[in-house]
């Protein structure tokens, strides 16, 4: 069972969710805008975005849509850089000459061995580059004249009901710190508009458009490198960045560096899981119309499924903690347009006759995070068990004790099970995103 102090902190927490989730339904000055808003920081604490690689990740915002508020925070972890000495195969190798000697493996391939002598030239090397990064501010490499390690990219949508939540509250900004670097990927938090602000489908379509946008990116950035250092001068600024015919998107330095599209993974967190597997239907829809962008696997961490006919869960776990079923349904009668709220309604539920979309068995391999005490956890295992039936890879993670969220909660982010559950995520994940296919330790 949960600890105390989780019990008495989940008590006060769904006395406030509440209470806000009622004025908002209670409140008409709520209007629809098409700009919308992300984030609240009247109700949550944010972090700064910081370019300088503190705990070997930087950070940085850009504003993707002038239309709306839809904007989104890289997460970049250090692993992307390649020390100047390293050679074209990515292999970083260090003389040694003592049995103290650690050699670490990186993902997809890459080694580092240096000793552990403090003394020894290579060892410090090795500190002296480790605290340049942490004392530079890292802008990312021309796309154009530098070879740079690629990794893969992760779209994660925060959780929140669909009404609270942003990419950049501490404790997002945490936990796609510890994605990042667990999974050694570039991790792309998508700050989409939140309700009743705008209602569905504002967040579903914001989902599609970072994938559009990143799909852009890397089309932007191959064109840099076919111009070389002959760039028309009316379609670049005066740094050499490549922008498109309307001057309206330049080439994200740290993306064309370091990015690579075919190798992406979405990753839903609550009601962000939803999102993810919308945007996932639709890039199956889409098909080459994203390339060179490609949707390899996708990550669903106790995702805010529901329906009309309640599971057992449902019935067993609807006071359960920090997020009831009744909060649920006044999110949902927030998100959802009056006229239009149903609990089967495609956005709620996965499994409704009128889901639409494509076919279950080209969904990309996904993986669901539940937990015990979670009154949705029902839900979420039966869609991973429709995509069992059609040879989809669709494990199920279910962490005993565990309450929803527990691995995203800003009270719980440092406890074992949530780390845990980050590591289980990265054995999983890279089996779709490693350059060498499954390997066999995963």
């Amino acid at each position: 069972m949960p600890s105390v102090a989780v019990k008495l902190y989940s008590v006060f927490l769904k006395l406030i969710l509440k209470r806000r989730l009622q004025n908002r339904i209670q409140n008409p000055n709520l209007t629809d805008t098409s700009f919308g808003v992300t984030s609240r920081p009247e109700e949550e604490t944010t972090a700064p975005a910081n370019p300088v690689f503190t705990d070997g990740v930087a950070t940085k915002d850009i504003h993707i849509d002038p239309s709306s508020s839809l904007s989104v925070r890289i997460f970049l972890p250090d692993s992307c850089l390649v020390k100047p000495d390293a050679t074209t195969n990515r292999s970083r190798s260090f003389p040694t000459n003592s049995a103290n000697a650690i050699t670490r493996r990186y993902s997809y391939g890459s080694t580092e061995t240096y000793n552990n002598n403090s003394n020894s030239t290579q060892g410090n090397r090795r500190n002296s580059y480790s605290m340049e990064l942490e004392s530079c501010t890292y802008r990312g490499y021309s796309p154009f004249t530098h070879k740079c390690r690629k990794l893969p990219l992760m779209v994660q949508f925060h959780g929140g009901g669909f009404v609270a939540g942003s990419c950049d509250s501490v404790a997002n900004d945490f936990f796609c710190r510890r994605i990042a670097k667990v999974c050694d990927v570039i991790v792309v938090a998508v700050g989409y508009r939140l309700a009743p602000e705008n209602r569905y489908p504002a967040a579903f379509e914001d989902g599609m458009k970072v994938l559009h946008w990143l799909a852009k990116q890397a089309n932007l950035a191959e064109c840099g490198k076919s111009f070389g250092k002959k760039v028309d001068s009316r379609k670049s600024d005066v740094q050499g960045h490549v922008v498109d015919a309307f001057g309206a998107s330049l080439v994200e330095p740290w993306l064309a560096a370091h990015g690579d599209p075919s190798r992406c993974v979405l990753l839903g967190v609550s009601c962000g899981a939803n999102i993810a597997d919308y945007v996932a239907q639709k890039s199956v829809e889409s098909g080459t119309l994203l390339s060179p962008l490609k949707v390899v696997a996708q990550v669903l961490m106790y995702p805010f499924f529901i329906g009309n006919a309640p599971t057992r869960s449902e019935i067993k776990l609807s006071n359960s903690y920090f997020f009831d079923k009744s909060m649920g349904i006044l999110a949902w009668r927030l998100f959802l347009p009056e006229d239009e709220f149903n609990l089967d309604h495609p956005a709620a539920n996965p499994l409704t006759p009128n889901r639409g979309g494509p076919p279950l068995k080209k969904m990309p391999p996904t993986l669901t995070v539940v937990a015990e005490h979670d009154w949705m956890r029902d839900c979420a295992i039966a869609y991973a068990q429709e995509l069992k039936k059609v040879n989809v890879d669709a494990p199920v993670l279910d962490y005993k004790d565990c309450v929803h969220e527990f691995a995203t909660l800003d009270m719980l982010l440092r406890t074992p099970e949530a780390q845990a559950c980050a590591e289980d995520i990265a054995i999983w994940v890279k089996k779709y995103i490693s350059l060498r296919g499954h390997e066999f330790s995963y």
